[in-house]
């Protein structure tokens, strides 16, 4: 199993300029005018018009940078672009024709496509169902149809009415009316996200408190198994007989809730940490500035001579660095969890790390390439299910699992279109999870709502380490057996 390179590292981080909405509209806009405007660039008249055009439409480009408009609030996006149209009059029919087929090209051909079938081997014929995906995606990539087309067509429009002739919009008159103009979108998108955006998960407002830190260890080892886009109900109607028994013989939390935005990189990072993006600093998969501003678990695990390891994507070296051994995403998603669980396997025996982190993408993949609600969707959660037996049957045969917490969750769901996540649409919010192991009481199910950020002070309390330093989520005491733990 190859570790991800240094070139799959920068390539990653360079793709998710394209893949993260935010980046990806201001880098299309400027890529379709320049295309657009390719033999005109040449002369300078024009480039000095093409040039304050872009001046005019940064202040927009700044809006739609700052705001979500997530979910149904991206129908309101329409709204300017109508505004546009009744105050101006007209749009460049042609330059709205070719940015949508560039966008369309991208989205399904470039990326749901070619992208795929090179990395993980999805079909050339994978365009004939991604076209639906983009339509219908949720979620805060730049394959959300219904959030970047509003986005583009209204900046395009603007930056051509400028270059038709700039020097009308230099005039003061002109320059107010686009001033009000903008001023009304700020005002608008600020009504809409103050009023409308009330669905992100509630933030816990004080540190983890609920239990006295701890050297006493619980356990011996603590290894955590994410399945990595599982979506619940999915989960419910697979044929899961290994995660079923762990189910039957531990505890599970079936109200347990991912943070916003439900990026994998952001959930990771709060999972370990215990706290939520606008504390550690991970808002995306798009991270601009590398590493967390605050402790980890692992920096916990370090301060009790103690050690962890997180086996994952080249993605969460972005946020966790070292304590992250990669795998490369670029493999047929037929093996992609297979080769994880065995360097998983040699993990074990070469380490033996008294925390282990597991990510499993073949689940997640398969939603972002094929959607969830196909047959295939349910056949990675059912491969996932007998690999993690197989991992975890030869941890027991080793004497590995004598005192050793077991937790199995996921990191985020998925909706429909392109296994959408980030916004928390329906199928995103809850994941499964579990927990099992001889302090874990047994044959419990939780149904009050319980946080991710959880996650970090938990395995702190179980292996005896200082809580991270600015975990916020409670220890999942409710899964402990009451003579485990102290008030």
């Amino acid at each position: 199993m190859k570790r991800a390179s240094k070139f799959e590292k920068v390539a990653a981080r360079c793709w998710n300029l394209l893949n993260e909405g935010k980046p990806f509209t201001p880098i299309f806009v400027v890529g379709t005018m320049v295309l657009f405007q390719l033999q005109n660039i040449v002369s300078f008249s024009f480039l000095e018009a093409f040039i304050i055009g872009f001046l005019v439409i940064l202040p927009l480009l700044a809006m739609f940078f700052y705001f979500d408009y997530p979910l149904f609030l991206r129908n309101y996006l329409w709204v300017p672009f109508i505004v546009y149209l009744l105050i101006w009059g007209n749009t460049n029919i042609e330059l709205m024709l070719f940015s949508i087929a560039l966008y369309f090209f991208f989205t399904v051909f470039f990326w749901g496509t070619l992208y795929y079938h090179l990395r993980i081997g999805t079909s050339w014929w994978n365009f004939t169902r991604f076209w639906k995906l983009v339509l219908k995606n949720s979620d805060s990539t730049s394959g959300n149809a219904q959030e970047q087309l509003p986005k583009f067509l209204l900046l395009l429009s603007i930056w051509d009415l400028v270059i038709r002739d700039s020097t009308i919009y230099l005039k003061i008159e002109n320059i107010s009316i686009i001033v009000m103009f903008y001023l009304g979108i700020l005002l608008f998108s600020w009504i809409l996200h103050r009023y409308l955006f009330d669905w992100k998960p509630k933030v816990i407002d004080s540190y983890t408190h609920n239990v006295k830190e701890t050297t006493e260890g619980k356990s011996d080892k603590v290894i955590v198994l994410v399945i990595d886009g599982m979506r619940k109900e999915r989960f419910e109607e697979a044929n899961t007989p290994f995660l079923d028994s762990i189910r039957k013989n531990g505890t599970e939390y079936s109200q347990m809730e991912t943070v916003y935005p439900a990026r994998t990189v952001v959930c990771f990072t709060s999972m370990f940490t215990g706290t939520y993006p606008f504390e550690h600093g991970i808002t995306s998969n798009m991270v601009w500035k590398l590493g967390i501003k605050v402790e980890s678990i692992f920096d916990s695990l370090r301060k009790v001579g103690k050690k962890g390891k997180l086996l994952g994507i080249a993605h969460l070296v972005d946020s966790m660095g070292d304590d992250v051994d990669t795998v490369t995403a670029v493999m047929h998603n037929d093996v992609a969890d297979r080769n994880i669980i065995e360097r998983a396997k040699l993990i074990m025996d070469e380490e033996d790390p008294d925390l282990f982190i597991v990510q499993l993408i073949g689940t997640d993949q398969t939603g972002h390439s094929r959607g969830v609600l196909y047959d295939e969707y349910i056949e990675k959660i059912e491969e996932a299910d007998s690999l993690l037996q197989e991992f975890v049957d030869r941890l027991q045969k080793q004497g590995k699992m004598d005192n050793t917490t077991l937790m199995i969750c996921a990191d985020h769901g998925q909706a429909d279109g392109i296994g959408g996540h980030g916004h928390l649409d329906e199928g995103e919010r809850f994941v499964p999870f579990i927990m099992h192991g001889p302090h874990i009481e047994k044959g419990k199910v939780i149904n009050e709502k319980h946080s991710l950020v959880s996650v970090a002070p938990t395995i702190a309390y179980l292996l005896g380490t200082p809580f991270p330093s600015h975990s916020r989520g409670p220890v999942l005491t409710g899964a402990l057996r009451k003579e485990e733990f102290q008030q």
